[in-house]
């Protein structure tokens, strides 16, 4: 291929489409709106300290693996991981704490102590949930969606049943105990569902909890940013920021170039890797394939109301990734996806990631990040941001023992109205769509649009799905249906 193709936005998608299209022999042409690379996953500093603003969480290292070695090259090239051990700490009512490991044989001793027998159970489930992910990473993620039929193959024909019942039926088959339960259904709230619409086939996510690990890349998951920006740069890819696409430019039915920054800008192929519905507002009404009703009445993961927070001391009994599950699950779930209302009692995820990496506190400070998942598009105010950074600091000095309150250097937020400011993000969401069974592969937004010739979509709205390591694969995807397509 010999093509002048514009990648729209730089998330992990975006960067991955740009390398692989970049290496096809293309010239390659990248737009940002925001002052720097990444998407939702940039960095803010202050003060000394750093912060993730988007993911923190690195699972599936084998997907990282494979992404680089495409290019001939190595995770190592670019920045050291290191794995975590403990992988994270979760709290309960009544202060109680329960520590997941870095390997499988001491989490089986884990729930063992908690719930007799269970140790032999947990082995199974993870046993499956490992077959689960070889079929899903070696013969489902990679496909681009294009038909029911890539998802039929003699494993998953075997596997039928699992697509009709559901990760929370399965573990409560097996296990009794509530922690243990809430533990085994945490890892599909990446997929942006709850455990009770999620279909049990997405077990494979507890294989990569309990059977790969939590890992940390030094400096953060930034640092991925940056060597993905690295490699595309070393591949010839033309990086732009602060350069903002207001429109796919459409010519006899064909995408021709956009329109960044008060320019034209021409090209043979146009891939937006934004949130799917705005690349749809960038093009005239009768150029979209998705109406508003449809987007609608789409299931989406959860926004986030999210702080990141710069303590003057160190911080006691919490880990790298704790997890504050002390309230009931149920009512907060019922507040993200059934009457998407602000959570009374909300559960909350905090990443204290100074506790394993200098890098980002000063000496003898923390670093922190909280997390509330909220339902997209509440109102959003700095009253109620206030409010609930209140209740969570509350809950963490109460659960942790401490008093931590007064040791605030300062207190950063971000919630829905910024998701959509500086992502576009349909309703301020922070994940994309849900990945219930109604939204899984050949039933999510389509890679290639059906009315603008060489016009592709790429990243967490599209195939496979949400997440980091979906959107290192969602841009290969595209990149191979380029390809195809204009190689033929």
């Amino acid at each position: 291929m010999d093509k002048k193709i514009i990648v729209i936005g730089s998330g992990f998608a975006s960067l991955s489409a740009a390398c692989y299209l970049a290496k096809a022999g293309n010239k390659v042409t990248l737009y940002e709106k925001n002052a720097s690379v990444g998407g939702r996953a940039r960095r803010l500093s202050r003060e000394g300290f750093h912060f993730d603003i988007g993911p923190t969480w690195y699972w599936m290292p084998g997907v990282f693996d494979k992404f680089f070695a495409d290019f001939g090259k190595q995770v190592s090239d670019y920045y050291v991981l290191e794995k975590l051990a403990p992988a994270y700490d979760v709290y309960f009512e009544g202060n109680e704490k329960v520590t997941i490991d870095d390997h499988l044989d001491a989490i089986a001793t884990t729930f063992e102590n908690i719930e007799a027998g269970s140790a032999k159970k947990l082995r199974s489930f993870i046993n499956e949930a490992q077959d689960n992910y070889a079929i899903a990473v070696d013969k489902m993620v990679y496909k681009p969606g294009n038909s029911p039929l890539e998802l039929v193959t003699p494993e998953t024909i075997t596997r039928v049943g699992q697509f009709f019942s559901t990760i929370s039926k399965e573990v409560r088959k097996r296990f009794k105990n509530e922690k243990l339960i809430k533990i085994l259904e945490f890892p599909v709230l990446f997929l942006g569902a709850k455990p009770s619409d999620t279909p049990s086939f997405y077990s494979f996510m507890n294989f990569a909890d309990f059977g790969l690990g939590t890992w940390h890349p030094k400096k953060g998951m930034y640092a991925v940013v940056e060597a993905m920006q690295n490699l595309a740069e070393e591949l010839g890819v033309d990086i732009h920021t602060n350069a903002t696409v207001s429109k796919i430019l459409v010519k006899d039915g064909k995408a021709i170039g956009v329109h960044v920054n008060g320019s034209d800008e021409y090209a043979d192929i146009v891939v937006s890797g934004a949130d799917y519905h705005h690349s749809e507002q960038l093009l005239d009404k009768k150029n979209r394939m998705y109406s508003e009703a449809y987007w609608d009445k789409k299931i989406f993961a959860p926004s986030s109301l999210l702080f990141y927070v710069g303590f003057d001391k160190k911080l006691e009994n919490v880990s790298h990734h704790t997890l504050f599950f002390d309230t009931p699950f149920e009512p907060h779930a019922k507040e993200i996806y059934d009457t998407k209302v602000w959570p009374k009692e909300p559960l909350f995820y905090a990443s204290f990631p100074s506790k394993t990496d200098s890098f980002f506190a000063p000496e003898g400070k923390e670093a922190a990040t909280f997390l509330i998942p909220i339902a997209p598009g509440l109102e959003d105010t700095e009253a109620i941001r206030k409010q609930y950074f209140d209740i969570i600091i509350h809950r963490l000095e109460k659960i942790t023992q401490q008093s931590v309150k007064q040791n605030v250097i300062f207190v950063e937020s971000y919630c829905v109205n910024d998701f959509i400011k500086d992502y576009n993000s349909y309703k301020g969401n922070a994940y994309g769509l849900a990945n219930i069974l109604t939204q899984t592969a050949f039933l999510r937004p389509k890679i290639k649009s059906r009315k603008v010739q060489n016009l592709f979509f790429t990243g967490q709205l599209t195939v496979p799905g949400p997440g980091v390591p979906p959107s290192l694969i969602s841009g290969k995807i595209v990149s191979e249906q380029i390809i195809k397509e204009f190689s033929s």
